[in-house]
């Protein structure tokens, strides 16, 4: 008898509706299917070049430094903070959710000195609050998450740039879930460092970090340069702390994608694809008009689960466009809501963590999935699960309120 490991993969039809990962754009992976290059061959450095120059357009900036981190988003986040800060370091991490916790930590990993300032979940820093802690813990870094799907809240940014940059501090912002899907501009909102990943609004799988490093923060790097012995040359001559990974240097990793080519690692080819082909998307669809699909599919989303009589949570005003929380109705077992979602039509849609934990359904409309079928068979599909659980619901009044929006 074979068993199910050696029998062909069968992956089962889903519709990725939670807060990541999100069903791939088709035009991903078929980019993804092509066949692999040696990692100098011309066509594989004309990619990266290429993949730059897009991503150059996705982060809005011009920052020579714009480049793809071999990883999930976590790996780009790691190879941010280790590559930028030495051990006793300070750095200031407002957290507003679960990830401003992991920046916490990762950053502590590194050796840092890490001071927090912390806001309930649903809400969002003012940038005089942030201020105010730069003030008094005068940090090297302020390490922020934008777009934390944990709460669902969209951070502003401008006025946390400016801050930084008055006070002569390094800014480093997590992009992961809101890169594509919300307004993001590295250079006009003084942003000396960001990273993210394909798996949400670039409507990619999981497995790429792009990162984006400005002037001032390359200048600190190379303030750290180590080249690899084997492979330095005479001119090569190492300075300052050496950063404690190797693997997430982003110095060696500069060396790799710049016109020297200094060997680092093999480049993952698919997923140089794959990103590649994100960003395409991205920039032949207009940043503009691909934050401005998910703007208007998330808001029918809002506007649909509140026909649905769902309670949403934190402060709409700041929510991010591509994920919206709301809470599981009293009496509703969230998981087992959940898993008929996923059994009876295929749809997966979110939970949350921490203080929010069986408390809220985290639903997505970001990627290939902002769009209004998804949102309609989304609500139409949660309808019935409410009905199963006997929650008295309006016939149809998601979509109803959903197709207002589309109006």
């Amino acid at each position: 008898m074979v068993s199910r490991a050696t029998a062909e993969l069968d992956v089962p039809p889903r519709l990725l509706m939670g807060p990541g990962p999100i069903t791939v754009d088709p035009r991903v992976l078929r980019a993804m299917s092509a066949q692999l290059v040696g990692q100098f061959d011309p066509f594989m450095t004309t990619t990266m070049n290429e993949t730059m120059e897009l991503y150059r357009a996705v982060f809005r900036t011009d920052n020579e430094q714009t480049f793809l981190v071999d990883g999930t988003s976590r790996a780009g986040i790691e190879a941010a903070l280790v590559s930028l800060l030495e051990p006793g370091d300070r750095v200031l991490v407002p957290v507003f959710g679960r990830f401003g916790h992991l920046l916490q930590e990762i950053a502590a990993r590194c050796g840092a000195e890490v001071h927090t300032v912390e806001v309930p979940w649903g809400e969002v820093f003012a940038p005089e609050a942030v201020e105010d802690a730069v003030v008094r813990v005068r940090p090297k870094l302020v390490a922020l998450v934008q777009g934390d799907t944990s709460t669902t809240m969209c951070q502003p940014l401008a006025g946390i740039g400016e801050i930084c940059r008055r006070h002569d501090v390094l800014l480093y912002c997590d992009a992961t879930a809101s890169l594509g899907g919300n307004p993001f501009e590295a250079d006009a909102w003084g942003i000396d460092v960001a990273t993210a990943g394909l798996q949400k609004c670039l409507g990619g799988p999981s497995g790429s970090a792009p990162v984006t490093l400005s002037p001032r923060a390359v200048e600190v790097i190379d303030a750290r340069a180590h080249v690899e012995a084997g492979i330095r040359s005479d001119q090569d001559t190492d300075r300052g702390t050496r950063i404690a990974s190797n693997y997430l240097d982003l110095g060696q990793i500069m060396a790799y994608w710049g016109p020297r080519r200094l060997n680092h690692h093999t480049e993952a080819g698919s997923m140089l694809y794959a990103a590649r082909e994100c960003a395409r998307l991205l920039v032949a669809e207009g940043v503009d008009a691909a934050v401005a699909r998910h703007e208007l599919h998330g808001r029918a989303m809002l506007e649909g689960v509140r026909g649905l009589g769902l309670a949403v949570f934190g402060d709409v005003a700041h929510k991010m466009t591509n994920v919206v929380a709301v809470e599981i109705p009293d009496g509703v077992p969230g998981d087992a809501a959940r898993n008929a979602l996923l059994e009876d039509f295929g749809i997966e849609i979110g939970t949350s963590f921490g203080p929010l934990a069986g408390r809220v359904w985290r639903i997505g409309t970001m990627g290939y999935n902002a769009r209004r079928d998804a949102v309609l068979t989304t609500l139409a599909a949660l309808e019935q699960v409410l009905r199963g659980y006997g929650v008295p619901v309006t016939a149809g009044g998601g979509v109803c309120a959903a197709r207002e929006v589309y109006a």
